[in-house]
């Protein structure tokens, strides 16, 4: 049985506990504990803080987390980047108060910066030969300016909206993260085996998303420009239909890309357009 440590609330949370569910891993959430067994899946489900998760993996408490990359960065402990995930985006950028004038990294030299990922940003400095005084805090770094507690902020970025509230401006983006899965790097074989087959699942809810099932019946005359104007996994399918001037064709198409396509199959002469919702595509 695998053990699967969550972040406990918050939006990671959610999204964390929507995927498993989508890929046939659910707990209860109306009595939620610490610890959870799932219903359908051999896996436990446990509850943490972010920054505890990646420690809990590395020690094997736990088997599997899904964690935001920029704790497994901050934290540098020894675990298997095992998968990207596709959600939480975000980035951990340095930000300056807005009516400073920047004129690149030689103006941190000398400065204070208020982060809670001092380990991150000290390597970044180190890289960049910079000599800043790092003042590590917890809670709202991007008010340590107005409070006169530093020069600069080194903290996680979103919109960007925070910083803009806050008089700030973003002006070095450092890393870049997301969620991801990490595993112990001792997992025993039928551990990983299970892990395989889980990462198997999250990548079929990942490579439904934004997709479109395309239906359509189209001239036969037409078919040749049809098909070079449809993208598809190998080739669009293309069925005969009883009335031999007329095919049947079939695809799956991009959600950002789908009234271009569509617009331009209606010029071909397409009728009876079908467009159908995806979850999974199990390549």
């Amino acid at each position: 049985m695998l053990r699967i440590a969550v972040q406990a609330k918050g939006r990671l949370n959610e999204q964390s506990m929507d995927l498993l569910k989508e890929a046939g891993v659910t707990v209860s959430q109306e009595k939620r504990k610490f610890l959870m067994r799932a219903a359908d899946f051999p896996a436990e489900i446990i509850f943490l803080r972010d920054d505890d998760i990646p420690q809990t993996v590395a020690i094997g408490a736990a088997d599997l987390g899904i964690v935001g990359y920029n704790e497994v960065a901050e934290k540098g402990l020894e675990v298997n980047l095992m998968q990207k995930l596709g959600f939480g985006g975000c980035r951990l950028s340095l930000a300056v108060p807005k009516t400073e004038n920047y004129t690149g990294l030689e103006y941190f030299n000398g400065k204070r910066i208020a982060t809670s990922y001092p380990e991150i940003l000290r390597r970044f400095f180190a890289d960049n030969d910079i000599d800043a005084e790092i003042h590590t805090i917890t809670g709202s770094v991007e008010i340590a300016p107005t409070a006169g507690l530093a020069d600069a902020i080194f903290d996680i970025v979103s919109s960007g909206g925070t910083l803009v509230s806050n008089g700030l401006v973003e002006v070095e983006k450092v890393v870049f993260s997301e969620a991801v899965l990490i595993g112990n790097p001792e997992l025993p074989e039928e551990k990983m085996a299970l892990a395989r087959k889980l990462m198997s699942r999250f990548e079929a809810v990942r490579n439904g998303i934004g997709k479109k099932y395309l239906l359509m019946n189209i001239p036969v005359s037409s078919l040749q420009k049809a098909i070079d104007r449809l993208p598809a996994m190998r080739s669009p399918t293309v069925i005969p239909l009883a009335n031999g001037d007329w095919c049947s064709v079939q695809t799956v198409v991009d959600e950002n890309n789908l009234w271009n396509i569509i617009e331009d199959l209606k010029g071909l002469g397409a009728e009876g357009i079908l467009v159908l919702s995806l979850d999974k595509i199990v390549m």
